[in-house]
């Protein structure tokens, strides 16, 4: 199982028992994380009982790199012999019934960014030119994080991420337009990655730390800081439920 960590969900890592870590400069040509908030490492372990490589820190459009750089790691997990993907984020909630500081399973997504990690050469070992997208998030492993989360009597949402390319945070007419678009939670990552393991044939789940509330109409200023402690007070949840589907995860049939 592959894991990749977003904004200050580190204590997801610390359930990670048996790891070793390889830091990301000793990885020849991959991208260097430059934010707060990510580390730099590969952890490989064992997450309840399952194998896993963590994916300590990632790397975003704004920091200036391409959407195929910043889904390197991707295919590089998947060389490792990953199936199955986490993908984890810290999101604004857009939707104004889903409150800050709960999570949120990724049903589907919105790629607003303007780039996609399948611009240029097809590498046809990976996947095909023009690759399906009508079921990137895995419904077995949205049922298997929905049952998880009931047995552990936390809050899981459920909607639609949007990436933005970022680094601004949004206008409130932006976030009118969002939502609109049929957004619940937006960010600066994770619908790339995703669309780069949905052309390899991953299994994809993605859970997102609602960090803050995105109300157009009473807009409060938040921060980078802000959003990192609101992760960071949720990792645990967090934490908590990828390892519950992680101990699963051996006795389920993924279509």
């Amino acid at each position: 199982m592959g894991l990749v960590l977003g904004s200050g969900l580190g204590a997801v890592r610390e359930r990670i028992t048996d790891f070793t870590d390889l830091p990301y400069a000793d990885i020849p040509g991959l991208p260097q994380s430059t934010v707060e908030g990510h580390g730099g490492f590969l952890r490989t372990g064992l997450l309840g009982g399952t194998p896993v490589i963590a994916q300590c820190g990632r790397v975003h459009l704004y920091e200036g790199y391409s959407a195929a750089e910043a889904c390197f790691s991707i295919r590089v997990l998947f060389e490792l012999g990953v199936r199955t993907l986490l993908l984890t984020n810290a999101a604004g909630a857009l939707n104004p019934l889903f409150s800050a500081g709960t999570l949120m399973c990724v049903t589907d997504h919105i790629n607003f960014s303007g780039q996609s990690p399948l611009t240029g050469p097809n590498i046809d070992a990976w996947g095909p030119r023009f690759p399906d997208m009508s079921q990137v998030w895995c419904p077995g492993l949205v049922d298997l994080a929905l049952a998880e989360s009931r047995r552990l009597d936390l809050v899981l949402e459920r909607g639609v991420y949007i990436q933005v390319a970022g680094p601004s945070l949004e206008t409130p007419a932006e976030t009118r337009a969002y939502r609109q678009l049929g957004a619940d939670a937006i960010g600066m990552s994770t619908a790339i990655e995703a669309i780069a393991a949905a052309h390899m044939g991953m299994h994809v789940l993605g859970i997102s730390c609602l960090t803050n509330k995105n109300l157009p109409d009473c807009m409060a200023e938040t921060s980078h800081q802000e959003i990192l402690d609101m992760a960071g007070r949720a990792a645990s949840d967090m934490a908590r439920l990828l390892e519950a589907v992680a101990r699963a995860l051996p006795g389920q049939t993924l279509a």
